[in-house]
């Protein structure tokens, strides 16, 4: 069972999540799933559209915006917003060890004028650290 660590009061993250993980995401009141993993990136991954049909079967939304390790594009940032904007209610994002999703989440924050700092610190309180997007996080 994956770990879902809180980024805020409407966000978690977690690691790759299993289809039996969408069960514990709805009893906390998820009610988007955002897949930040690519396909195939491991051997064995559970694929997009399996965790998606255990989503839609558990009544839960569901998008991906897949981030590669090449870094994040402005698109990408641009539909987390989105998709975060767009939930009715609690978010889970996940990708391989939650630190994209982290990331990702903290770029379309900032890009809408949350605190950076603030930002990195929710990141940090939930085990990951964003210092290596600083920059981009605190101009």
């Amino acid at each position: 069972m994956s770990e879902f660590k809180k980024l805020s009061d409407q966000v978690f993250v977690s690691r790759q999540i299993t289809v039996a993980d969408v069960e514990e995401a709805k009893r906390l009141g998820v009610t988007l799933i955002i897949n930040n993993r690519p396909d195939g990136e491991e051997p064995g991954q559970p694929t997009a559209a399996e965790i998606g049909a255990a989503a839609k079967a558990a009544g839960i939304d569901y998008r991906t915006v897949p981030v590669d390790h090449s870094g994040f594009r402005p698109e990408q940032v641009a539909a987390m917003g989105e998709a975060l904007d767009g939930a009715s209610g609690p978010v889970l994002a996940f990708c391989r060890s939650g630190m994209r999703s982290t990331a990702l989440w903290a770029l379309s924050q900032r890009g809408k004028g949350a605190d950076g700092a603030a930002l990195m610190s929710s990141a940090r309180n939930a085990g990951y650290d964003l210092s290596s997007i600083s920059g981009a996080l605190t101009r």
